[in-house]
């Protein structure tokens, strides 16, 4: 056997040296691509973890808030007396350790190392908006989303033409009862004046208002005219001291610290319209009403605020019947015809009585009086599921004056053309401050809400509508990240 020379030892040791640094470079190499992959695993895994977090907190939206109104917002109170952003920090902690834990993992023990070593470390809620951030504002939005896809601009386009008309024809300033009542006191003057018919002969002039039984009427109040059955109306009341806009302001809700994207005047006019819309879709009013609710007639409440269903009715009734009157006194001062009718039987009056100089008075005291009546009609049509123009002409005036000064129980007509009942409404609600309709629809939401089984301490102010959180992670291998993330409702980006 042949030994080795030194030149063949010398050449092993070369390959072995040679092959032990190769090996240890590429160990190195290898080493290093595995921490960097460890590394940017567990960032990625800390930001898929974080998201996993904020969507499983967001979707513990409030059931009952989305059943009855189309809502999503998630009520930190969890059923709890008293709302606490905390607890939802630590529904998203929760969430978080158990999918850092590896728990479902089928016999980690036997297949499973954990390769990140991740733990949460803390979590800040560094942004917050309520429903009722910004006077309610975020509320109005997240009521104008719930319908924006499903409504029609030419409603909208109507609706501005409607109150185009309010305002140029002042259908909501003048006060047709005052200017009626100047001149019944004038034409009373001339009760028990003495007059000379004749040389020798005096009489006491005996004054007869031809408008008399009507406004008794009027003293009687409108909605007992305007309804089948006034003994069946809703007596249902609020508590005005549990309302959200008592706590509001006294200054006790809840106030995020979510910067709110501001809008033209086109778009908050645009909002606005939508806002309204949903209201009418998802609150009762009369002919429509609420029977589980707090109230039965909630559009009314909107428009008049007051704690009890039939004051709200009442109200309302009274609002629209003072824009017929109004409407109907300016259309029958400009119809020639109704003014030649008024006059003939004016001088007629007067000349009984004796005063033929206060016919002028008498006449108009008619006329006053035959759009009283027309009014009274209107709005027995619209109580009754049907339709009147803003503004009448010649083919849709209804009373001559004969029955109308007589006011009795003519048979109704309802009419296909002009604005129901819900369109005088919208033209109501939008009258209204925004701030203030604003609040009472939060009113009647959170006291609905409070009605059904679990939510007794239920309030807008403690929903969440979207949250900004800081999430700090770290890893037993030494890794810290920080991740940021912001996520809300609003479907209109």
């Amino acid at each position: 056997m042949r030994r080795k020379n030194q030149y063949e030892y010398f050449v092993e040791a070369y390959l072995t040296v040679y092959l032990t640094l190769t090996l240890t470079i590429l160990l190195s190499l290898c080493l290093a691509l595995i921490e960097g992959v460890r590394q940017n695993t567990i960032f990625l895994e800390a930001e898929c973890v974080t998201d996993i977090g904020m969507n499983s907190i967001f979707a513990e939206y409030h059931r009952e808030l989305l059943a009855q109104y189309n809502l999503f917002a998630i009520d930190s109170s969890y059923g709890s007396p008293l709302p606490e952003t905390d607890v939802t920090v630590r529904h998203m902690a929760e969430y978080m350790e158990k999918n850092f834990s590896g728990e479902d993992v089928i016999l980690d023990w036997l297949f499973y190392r954990d390769f990140l070593g991740m733990q949460l470390k803390d979590i800040d809620m560094t942004k917050v908006s309520f429903m009722t951030d910004n006077e309610g504002s975020v509320f109005r939005r997240r009521a104008a989303e719930a319908v924006w896809d499903d409504m029609y601009l030419d409603l909208f386009r109507e609706l501005q033409e409607w109150m185009q008309v309010v305002d140029s024809e002042q259908l909501t300033q003048r006060d047709i009862a005052a200017e009626k009542r100047l001149l019944d006191k004038k034409l009373d003057k001339y009760d028990g004046e003495e007059k000379q018919i004749s040389e020798t002969e005096w009489i006491v002039v005996e004054v007869k208002n031809p408008t008399a039984g009507l406004m008794k009427k009027r003293k009687e109040g409108i909605l007992k005219w305007v309804v089948e059955n006034p003994g069946e109306l809703s007596d249902k009341n609020l508590s005005g001291s549990q309302l959200i806009s008592t706590r509001m302001a006294l200054g006790k809700v809840n106030q995020g610290n979510w910067r709110t994207q501001e809008i033209g005047e086109a778009e908050q006019l645009l909002e606005r319209f939508f806002f309204q819309e949903y209201l009418l879709r998802y609150m009762g009013y009369y002919g429509a009403e609420s029977e589980e609710d707090a109230l039965s007639y909630q559009i009314e409440y909107l428009v008049a605020g007051k704690e009890n269903d039939l004051d709200n009715l009442k109200s309302v009734v009274n609002t629209i019947f003072a824009i017929r009157e109004v409407a109907n006194t300016v259309y029958i001062f400009s119809d020639q015809e109704k003014c030649l009718t008024a006059e003939a039987l004016a001088y007629v009056l007067a000349s009984a009585m004796t005063i033929p100089e206060a016919a002028e008075l008498i006449k108009f005291i008619l006329l006053f009086g035959w759009a009283f009546a027309e009014s009274i009609y209107d709005v027995q049509c619209l109580m009754a599921g049907g339709r009147v123009p803003l503004m009448k002409d010649q083919d849709t005036w209804y009373y001559d004056l004969d029955k109308a000064l007589k006011l009795g129980n003519t048979e109704k007509s309802l009419e296909e053309r002009g604005l129901a009942y819900t369109d005088y409404l919208r033209i109501l609600m939008m009258l209204q401050n925004t701030e203030v309709l604003t609040a009472r629809a939060m009113n009647m939401v959170e006291t609905d809400i409070r009605q059904t089984p679990g939510n007794a301490h239920f309030r807008l102010d403690g929903c969440l509508d979207a949250l900004e959180v800081c999430v700090r992670v770290k890893s037993v291998y030494g890794y810290e990240c920080e991740i940021t993330r912001q996520k809300q409702y609003s479907v209109m980006q």
